[in-house]
């Protein structure tokens, strides 16, 4: 096992391969969260049939990552490591789905997704799913077509009157393959599918594969690139949680709250699409650096729109979080104790409203984060429940808005991309880079592994922090009455998209 910076280089053949049981003692001594993790074929029969996978997982203790490897032989059974670990529950059922491993002891082993090329033998009609008995115990279903505008997923609840007992989340109605389409194409075609990933994430996820193959290619960018970056990123960050505190006044019947901060969100993600011609970021991120500068002009009009943001932002929170028609609704509902964020490895809002200091930007290596570092690891609720996801928001919203005015009043001079020949760059073959940043919704990764030959994908996994926080949703409305439900779904306000690849 090897320690990992962001965008770090690792020539799979000298990676050291660790028996599974060998990986669970490790990770269980150590307490490590999984991360991401990747599969590629290691032994195919005669008719070309995988009969081994290689592993690579990404573990952390939320100071540090690591990179360890495994072999599973597909005919073997494996005792599951989320048994011991709740953080890898989905990480094996994503193994179980796609290869069929055959884990022992694994708490809930049944699909995440239903794909036609899946590796199990189970239909949609036929899930598994948890059943309570007991006298006055019924089941509400609500989903996968839902009233409002938004995404498949069903939702369903064991309840005992209005009282939830239990919730069980069943998503990838709309599985699009996404995984499937990266593989086996040129690392260098690859953008319009990581932006199309999640749209509220297109900064991020097209930031982590640009960088990603920089990191391949050895092309630095510049400073005034790096700058217009994390631009993007706040500002992606801020016009979710805008969006986020709309849905949530919205579910408390708080309008006039909702009204204001939808209004203020379109001054965010109009900000944004003065810089690049789009209000969600697309085609902001070119390999080398980015595809638009901020001329003079354009700063100061930044500048001022985004102060006005802010000062909407605070204007906002006195009036939301002082009504106490709201906090009714807010407070000590939908709890996530720091325990269970802990063992469950949530990130995100959803682990620094329960006291997690877990914002992976300390680690990112990257100047601007590491200037702004104290402020971003500080005044984080410790309740766990609504009204700290509502708090924690705010906080970030402020910082986020912060950052972007003080980097606008300070930007770099200088060129927005390298100047690099495409025809003499080698990406290295048999190759693992593993990229990483602090999303709108928490931890987003990227595991890149190049082919035999270093021009193709032999495996590319993005993993959006959704993938590992729905089950903080499924365990905060426990005790809650199902009227709640609406107010603790927009608290974390996780994508259905991002987790469905």
């Amino acid at each position: 096992m090897i320690e990992l910076v962001n965008n770090q280089k690792v020539d799979i053949k000298k990676l050291e391969i660790l028996e599974y049981d060998e990986l669970a003692e490790i990770c269980a001594k150590n307490k490590f969260r999984c991360v991401n993790c990747a599969a590629i074929p290691y032994e195919t029969d005669e008719d070309n049939k995988v009969k081994k996978i290689r592993v690579f997982y990404v573990v952390s203790n939320n100071l540090f990552y690591f990179l360890s490897s495994s072999v599973l032989d597909l005919s073997l059974k494996y005792n599951a490591i989320s048994s011991k670990l709740a953080s890898w529950v989905n990480f094996e059922r994503e193994l179980y789905e796609n290869y069929n491993v055959k884990f022992v002891n694994h708490p809930f082993l049944k699909p995440i997704r239903f794909a036609h090329n899946r590796a199990i033998d189970i239909e949609l009609q036929d899930y598994p799913f948890f059943k309570i008995n007991g006298e006055g115990i019924h089941e509400v279903g609500v989903g996968p077509v839902h009233a409002g505008v938004i995404e498949p997923g069903h939702f369903r609840f064991m309840c005992r009157g209005e009282k939830i007992d239990h919730l069980e989340i069943q998503l990838g109605y709309q599985h699009r393959g996404i995984t499937e389409l990266l593989k086996n194409k040129s690392i260098w075609q690859l953008k319009t599918l990581i932006e199309s990933i999640a749209g509220d994430s297109t900064v991020i996820n097209s930031t982590l594969y640009a960088s990603s193959v920089e990191s391949l290619a050895q092309i630095r960018i510049p400073e005034r690139a790096a700058a217009i970056r994390v631009i993007g990123i706040e500002l992606e960050r801020a016009a979710l949680h805008f969006s986020t505190l709309s849905g949530i006044a919205n579910d408390v019947a708080y309008l006039t709250g909702a009204a204001f901060a939808g209004a203020t969100r379109t001054y965010v993600i109009n900000s944004l699409q003065s810089i690049c011609g789009n209000r969600f970021g697309h085609a902001l991120i070119g390999i080398g650096g980015v595809n638009f500068d901020i001329d003079e002009k354009l700063r100061d009009e930044l500048i001022a729109t985004l102060t006005m943001v802010k000062n909407r932002a605070i204007t906002l929170e006195e009036n939301m979080l002082n009504s106490p028609s709201v906090l009714t609704r807010l407070e000590n509902t939908g709890v996530i104790t720091n325990e269970t964020a802990r063992k469950t490895g949530f990130t995100g809002v959803t682990a620094k409203a329960a006291g997690l200091n877990i914002d992976c930007r300390r680690l990112a290596n990257n100047v601007f984060y590491n200037k702004y570092c104290d402020e971003l690891f500080e005044h984080y609720p410790k309740n766990g429940d609504v009204l700290s996801r509502a708090r924690q928001r705010f906080v970030e919203i402020k910082y986020s808005l912060d950052m972007v005015l003080d980097i606008l009043k300070n930007l770099p001079s200088g060129a927005i991309k390298a100047e690099f020949d495409l025809s003499q760059i080698q990406i290295p073959a048999d190759t693992l880079i593993f990229s990483f940043g602090e999303g709108p919704r928490g931890e987003n990764s990227h595991l890149l592994i190049t082919d035999n030959q270093g021009e193709k994908a032999a495996s590319y996994i993005p993993r959006d922090p959704s993938f590992v926080n729905w089950l903080a949703l499924a365990l905060s409305v426990r005790g809650n009455q199902i009227s709640d439900f609406p107010i603790c779904n927009k608290s974390f306000d996780l994508s259905y998209c991002g987790s469905d690849l």
